[in-house]
């Protein structure tokens, strides 16, 4: 099931390590703070438990959400891009 993982965490070192651990998950970025990725119930139990620790009494906030594949076939993208040519 593709799960999204989006984060808010102030400390840079926290940071890094919470984007470090959705990587090894096989986790794709597509935000600066939010990974998708297909990931099994169990692999997601892991990663939780592993954000988990790595936050730890840390201020920040960790989100992960299960997406089912009908829900994600309504996925909408704007994107925008600043080529510089005005």
């Amino acid at each position: 099931m593709q799960t999204l993982v989006i984060y808010d965490i102030p400390d840079d070192r926290i940071r890094n390590k919470v984007g470090e651990a959705c990587k090894d998950y096989g986790l794709t970025r597509i935000q600066y703070s939010a990974f998708i990725g297909n990931v099994s119930h169990n692999r997601r139990d892991e990663l939780y438990q592993r954000l988990r620790r790595t936050l730890g009494k840390n201020e920040g906030n960790i989100q992960i959400y299960p997406l089912c594949d009908k829900d994600l076939r309504l996925k909408r993208e704007i994107i925008n891009c600043d080529r510089g040519d005005r």
